[in-house]
């Protein structure tokens, strides 16, 4: 029996149920002062909303060190009746202090290992997933630090890797490094923001890898590319990947449409483009397979 690891513990992947498969609840980073997801309150509010739309499961990608409120993220959980996965992992240099990074850097793969096994933070909150980053079209130093320590630590704790691709870019940079050379199966590998760089070839190419599509709901940073999603989503299913298609709101700033979105609205539009069956896979299928854990 597969199992995702939740802040509540481990359930079977197939009781997943509707699944955002990208959001944040709380992130906070000097990248955007002033414009924090820091209120418990307004998380409760907005996963009551999504969970009264049928949404049984939020990802949540925000990594170490940016906010993540481990406990608050099991309170809800527990109070609202949402299954929420939490995160480990380290995101671009850009949003952290050199400092920082100059005491971590040294142990990360342990430190994800430990949050994954132990618990964030000595919550006892247990991450997920192992969430890091690319560079604008390419995989820089940090990135690639960052990426070996988490291919290390999904080779121990069988925890899947996600992915946040810099504008959409460098997703068969990442495959080659993650899989190419650190040994990563392509299926435990989700790429993130794939829609915010609409290249069909791009998106077909690291479709045959096996890698699992992260696309984002809509951002006001992103509306230049945000309305080509369901041309996107049907493209790839008509060629045969529909099963490694995830949807998420990625909730980064409180303007963001976000969860809720995703449910009241984005899944109209793509009923429309992919059909009901496809849609289901996309939002409970494919999300129990990308995020369950493997064997170490």
């Amino acid at each position: 029996m597969t199992r995702v690891r939740t802040v509540l513990g481990d359930v079977p992947a197939g009781e997943l149920g509707v699944c955002d498969a990208h959001d944040h609840l709380f992130i906070r980073t000097p990248a955007l002062p002033g414009r924090e997801l820091d209120d418990p309150a307004d998380a409760r509010d907005r996963l009551r909303e999504f969970h009264e739309l049928g949404g049984r499961t939020v990802v949540q990608w925000t990594p170490y060190g940016m906010g993540r409120r481990p406990e608050d993220l099991a309170a809800l959980s527990r109070q609202g009746g949402t299954r929420i996965v939490a995160a480990t992992g380290l995101h671009r240099a850009a949003h952290y202090a050199p400092e920082l990074l100059g005491r971590i850097m040294p142990g990360l793969e342990d430190l994800f290992v430990s949050e994954i096994t132990d618990g964030i933070g000595g919550s006892g909150v247990r991450a997920g997933l192992i969430k890091v980053a690319g560079a604008f079209h390419g995989v820089d130093a940090h990135a690639r630090h960052t990426m070996v320590a988490a291919a290390a630590a999904h080779h121990r704790t069988g925890a899947p890797i996600a992915v946040h691709l810099e504008l959409g870019t460098a997703a068969t940079d990442v495959l080659d490094l993650l899989c190419g050379e650190l040994g990563v199966e392509p299926r435990r590998v989700v790429l993130g923001h794939l829609g915010r760089f609409p290249d069909a070839v791009a998106q077909l190419d690291v479709a045959r890898a096996g890698a699992f599509l992260a696309f984002d709901g809509p951002s006001r940073a992103h509306h230049a590319t945000d309305w080509r999603l369901p041309e996107q989503l049907a493209s790839l299913t008509e060629a045969g990947f529909g099963g490694q298609v995830l949807l998420g709101g990625d909730t980064t700033v409180p303007e963001t449409p976000g969860m809720p979105y995703l449910l009241r609205r984005l899944r109209l539009r793509l009923v429309r483009s992919l059909g009901d069956d496809a849609l289901e896979a996309v939002l409970v299928a494919n999300p129990a397979r990308a995020f369950a854990l493997a064997a170490p």
